[in-house]
C-alpha cells in the first residue's frame, strides 16, 4: 500500500529488497502509474482515507488474481516482510480455513484485530468473506481507522484472528522498527502498545510486559514483519537477513521441536 508521493522515497525500495520474493506483488495507490507500475485505485489519500483504500485493494485482488495465490498479505511502504519466515509460519495452515494473521490488537474488536502498520495475511476464504461482507452490507466503512474496520468486518463474518508468535509466545508480527523493539527506550508516544496488546494481559503485570517488549526477547527468531523501517535500514535488513552469515554458526533454535 502506498501512495503517488511516497514511490520514489519508499515504494522503489520495497521494490528492491523484500517484495521481489512474493508470487505476486501489487504496489496498490490511489492513481495509476504505469511506469512504476501502480494499481490506481481511484480513492483520495490520507491517513483518513486508508481504509477504503484498502476496501478497494482487497476487491480488486479479489476479482482480478483470486486464483493465483493462496494468502494475501496487506503491507505498508515503510513494513519489511521475511517472505520466508512468512511462508513457513503459513505452512501449518489452510488457505481455506477462515482465518487471518498479524499482530494482534485487543481494544475495540471481542476477538482482537490486527495492526495494520505490522501487515496482515488474509486467507482465500478470508478474502472471499471479507468481499461478500461488503456485498451483502454485512460490513461497512464506518471508521477511518483501517486496522479497526478490518478487524470489525473480520469477525462479523466469522473469520478467526489467529496467533502468530511463537512457542516461546514471542511475536512475530513487529509493530515498530527493530531499534525500538531490541534497543531503544519506549518513548511515551510508544507507550499505548502496551495496553492494546492482546496478549499483555498474560504476562504477570504491565511493568513484566514493558520489559518483555524490549530487548532480544521480545521477537520471534523467525519474526516476519517490522514497521516503520526507513530507506536505509530497509537495505540493512535485506543485508543481514540474506546474505550475512557467521561462519560455523549452528543455529540454536528448532522450531518444529
Amino acid at each position: 500500500m502506498t501512495a503517488p508521493q511516497n514511490l520514489e522515497k519508499k515504494t522503489a525500495h520495497v521494490r528492491a529488497t523484500w517484495s521481489k520474493r512474493c508470487n505476486t506483488v501489487l504496489f496498490m495507490s490511489s492513481v495509476e502509474d504505469v511506469d512504476f507500475p501502480t494499481v490506481g485505485l481511484n480513492v483520495s489519500e490520507g491517513r483518513d482515507q486508508l481504509y477504503w483504500k484498502t476496501i478497494k485493494a482487497f476487491q480488486y485482488v479479489y476479482e482480478h488474481h483470486l486464483d493465483e495465490v493462496d494468502w494475501f498479505m496487506k503491507a505498508d511502504d515503510d513494513t519489511f516482510v521475511l517472505l520466508e519466515n512468512l511462508r513457513y509460519f503459513l505452512s501449518n495452515y489452510s488457505s481455506e480455513q477462515p482465518i487471518y494473521f498479524g499482530h494482534r490488537f485487543s481494544p475495540f474488536v471481542k476477538q482482537g484485530y490486527m495492526s495494520g502498520g505490522a501487515g496482515y495475511v488474509l486467507s482465500k476464504e478470508a478474502l472471499r468473506r471479507f468481499v461478500e461482507g461488503f456485498r451483502t452490507g454485512q460490513c461497512t466503512h464506518f471508521t477511518s481507522t483501517e486496522d479497526v474496520g478490518m478487524g470489525t468486518c473480520m469477525e462479523a463474518m466469522k473469520v478467526e484472528a489467529g496467533d502468530t508468535r511463537d512457542k516461546y509466545k514471542r511475536e512475530s508480527f513487529q509493530a515498530f522498527s527493530p531499534e525500538t523493539h531490541l534497543i531503544r527506550k519506549l518513548y511515551k508516544r510508544e507507550l499505548w502498545y502496551t495496553s492494546y496488546d492482546y496478549y499483555h494481559t498474560e504476562s504477570v503485570n504491565m511493568f513484566l510486559c514493558v520489559f518483555v517488549f524490549q530487548g532480544p526477547q521480545c521477537c520471534s527468531d523467525l519474526s516476519i514483519t517490522f514497521h516503520y523501517v526507513d530507506t536505509s535500514t530497509m537495505y540493512e535488513l535485506e543485508y543481514y537477513a540474506h546474505h550475512l552469515r557467521p561462519y560455523g554458526y549452528q543455529y540454536r533454535y528448532n522450531p518444529d521441536a
